[in-house]
């Protein structure tokens, strides 16, 4: 039976899973993940109903970890699913650029392109490029296909696309790409069967992990992205700054004398809840700590979501319903508590209990808005985009 593998190489950890394919659906066998916590790395692999299959640690030697991590990821699958008969090969990649809104297979051509975009990701593009080369390696045979983060926001109205420079800058492609796109299309397609009416109406979606963005959609279609030209924009991340006056980065260049490199190096890894609190990325730890600084630096986190949806419900001209999903989103009650508390201006009233059990819908019964938290799975997502392009339906 023909089998699906898809990639999601992030910067600090590779998601991965193993699809059947079940006439036009695929089911999930595994799902996995692989991250480096300091020297410590570590896998743990899940079927489809969350039971743990296969766990491993080690700890590292140097070697670069998303190579290090990939051969451990295709070592396992060679033992635990021996016969599985790989057709196809999907890979989340952030960034398409200009060229490619739908997802594609990859060839030599597409490749070198992607190559080209990596300045606009540069936490992402390149790991994402390697898991390309680590799957095209391990099965040399097998189509490989790219599905781009930034395709679901490919209509946004040009207004929430340019920048107020020189139209010629919009013309050669500076704009406002929005990424997180998979995420989103996964959600939109559950809240669908969820609440169908909802749906169609003005809806906030926040993805909210280690990378971090919002979306305004309407009727299922994207309107309105925090993230802009990169994946630097908007809410502050993990260890990305988010919304920042481009000043600070002529201060960084012309009165503290850095280079691309070292400013590059500060914005994308030293930034963000690393950066504020001077203690950690993980939100886990920061609410763990309770230090004045890991307070603030979860105060600044939820005030800039807090702005992000005054400005969408503007977009959108009213709200219908607000969804959480991503690694905080799901499961930071203490957060989503923090971000909808005195929003009962905009129709929002939580359901306290509801929302500390992380229950899947978290929204009082006299909340005009409904609140939602819906587990994103862009794995899911990738597969149903790789199955579309090897064999589309007619």
């Amino acid at each position: 039976m023909p089998h699906v593998v898809t990639l999601n190489a992030g910067s600090s950890s590779i998601k991965f899973a193993l699809f059947k394919l079940n006439g036009h659906e695929p089911e999930a066998l595994a799902l996995g993940l692989a991250e480096h916590l300091g020297a410590e790395r570590h896998i743990r692999v899940k079927d489809g109903a969350g039971v743990v299959l296969f766990e491993q640690r080690w700890t590292a030697r140097g070697e670069d970890f998303h190579k290090d991590a990939l051969d451990h990821v295709l070592a396992w699958r060679k033992t635990a699913f021996p016969a599985a008969q790989v057709v196809a090969a999907g890979h989340r990649v952030v960034h398409g650029g200009l060229r490619y809104e739908t997802p594609t297979l990859i060839t030599p051509e597409v490749l070198a392109y992607l190559e080209t975009l990596t300045p606009l990701a540069p936490l992402h593009e390149p790991h994402n490029l390697a898991g390309i080369r680590a799957a095209q390696a391990a099965w040399p045979h097998v189509q490989q296909v790219a599905c781009f983060d930034t395709s679901f926001h490919r209509a946004h109205p040009w207004v929430n696309d340019t920048f107020a420079l020189p139209r010629g800058y919009f013309d050669e492609g500076v704009r406002r790409y929005g990424f997180h796109g998979l995420s989103y299309e996964y959600v939109t397609g559950k809240l669908r069967e969820l609440a169908p009416h909802h749906a169609q109406g003005r809806v906030i979606v926040a993805h909210l992990g280690n990378g971090a963005s919002m979306c305004a959609i309407r009727d299922g279609v994207s309107v309105a992205s925090s993230m802009g030209f990169t994946a630097l924009d908007g809410l502050p991340m993990g260890t990305r700054c988010g919304q920042l006056d481009p000043g600070v980065v002529l201060y960084m260049l012309q009165t503290k004398g850095m280079t691309p490199a070292q400013i590059t190096d500060v914005l994308y890894k030293e930034s963000g809840l690393k950066g504020l609190s001077g203690l950690s990325a993980d939100m886990r730890t920061l609410e763990e700590a309770g230090t004045p600084e890991a307070r603030q630096a979860i105060e600044y986190f939820v005030f800039r979501i807090r702005r992000e949806a005054g400005g969408l419900a503007a977009v959108l001209k009213g709200l219908d319903a607000f969804v959480f999903c991503g690694g905080i989103g799901e499961n930071a009650w203490h957060v989503r508590e923090r971000v909808l508390e005195g929003m009962e201006w905009i129709g929002i009233e939580l359901d306290r209990e509801a929302n500390r059990a992380n229950a899947p819908v978290i929204s009082s019964p006299r909340s005009r808005v409904k609140l939602f938290i819906i587990p994103t799975n862009e794995e899911a997502m990738i597969a149903r985009h790789t199955l579309d392009v090897i064999s589309p339906k007619t």
